[in-house]
């Protein structure tokens, strides 16, 4: 064979090769996270922002005095009831003073009983007699410190809840105020958002609000709202929180919301085009919103989002798209409603890449 047919035919399978390889990636599906664009319907003036639900109450168990853990009987996760034992320390060195202190009692009581004897005779003087006194009012005293000691040994829960951290094991050693275990109470929630300074104003301690929580799959009303009047210095926005009731215990510290503002819609007095139109171009009852990131840019600087065809295959649609609110921005056109669009995961996608979702 000639040098020319052996190029021809290596030439032929690293052709044959790139469409393997090119095939096996268009065939193995990316994983993206995607949404439903959809028209929503009723007060299109909504912000929605990304939040973290935070415990409404988290308190620091500790013990008062500094000793060996003997054993700590709760983990994280379990719930508690107030009063309910938590952990034990080393008591040894505590017992032993209670004895010393209870034997301390029996004597300035002997000598009480055996001295009265002599004060009714008249045989020692007042100030003697005070003095025995004393000595079993002190010794009393340092009976209740000992007895106090021992039981400052089992640490009990001081409110009901749940078990967030475990940060002392057995046979540590605790130092006085050193937390022990925290407990949370999360009967009821906050979300904590954080807003643009731009956007502040716009809230207030009864805007209605709307929390979409995906780790549980469910959407909450929010209640009443706490608003933060000192911003961050970096980022210029202001920590928002609303409570949120829990009863059923289903959200938990740490979890991401979705957390949706709704304001109430400006009042025009005129007629014509502001009287109907929404902030997306439609009618003022209906706004179709994405998430920001969702919309992407060529390199000619045409906008378009990744939608999902009914055979699971990605395609750019192109989009325009009108303010944006918080973390999501109005689509004006493009879209219908109806269509998927990526959200997350869309950096690994070529047109025609297939997906799961």
């Amino acid at each position: 064979m000639n040098t020319k047919n052996i190029i021809t035919l290596l030439a032929v399978l690293a052709i044959a090769s790139c469409g393997r390889k090119e095939e096996s990636r268009v065939k193995v599906p990316i994983r993206v996270k995607t949404e439903v664009a959809a028209h929503e319907h009723g007060n299109s003036d909504a912000r929605t922002f990304v939040g973290t639900v935070e415990e409404r109450e988290a308190t620091a168990v500790s013990f008062t005095g500094m000793g060996v853990v003997r054993r700590v009987l709760v983990s994280e996760g379990q719930r508690v009831g107030r009063g309910q034992l938590l952990a034990e320390m080393d008591d040894t060195q505590a017992r032993n003073l209670l004895a010393g202190a209870e034997a301390q009692v029996a004597q300035a009581e002997d000598a009480l009983a055996r001295y009265s004897q002599l004060h009714e005779a008249g045989s020692m003087t007042e100030a003697q007699w005070v003095e025995v006194q004393s000595k079993v009012a002190q010794a009393c005293s340092s009976l209740e410190v000992a007895r106090k000691n021992v039981a400052d040994c089992r640490l009990t829960a001081p409110v009901s809840g749940i078990i967030g951290r475990k940060l002392v094991g057995a046979g540590e050693t605790a130092l006085p105020s050193q937390a022990v275990v925290t407990i949370l109470d999360i009967s009821q929630v906050k979300v904590r958002v954080a807003v643009p300074e731009a956007e502040i104003s716009h809230i207030d301690a009864g805007t209605p609000t709307y929390i979409k929580v995906e780790a549980v799959g469910r959407t909450f009303e929010g209640g009443r709202i706490e608003k933060g009047i000192v911003a961050d210095a970096m980022t210029h926005t202001y920590d928002v929180r609303i409570a949120v009731d829990n009863r059923e215990r289903r959200l938990l510290p740490g979890m991401v919301a979705a957390v949706r503002f709704v304001a109430a819609m400006p009042q025009h007095t005129g007629t014509g085009e502001d009287s109907e139109a929404g902030r997306d171009g439609r009618t003022g009852q209906e706004a179709m919103t994405l998430p920001v990131t969702a919309v992407q840019q060529r390199a000619a600087g045409q906008l378009f989002v990744w939608t999902v065809a009914a055979d699971s295959t990605a395609h750019r649609t192109p989009v325009s798209i009108g303010p944006t609110s918080g973390n999501r921005v109005s689509i004006t056109e493009g879209l219908k409603g109806g269509e998927r669009i990526v959200t997350e995961g869309y950096q690994k996608l070529s047109e025609g890449t297939r997906v799961i979702f």
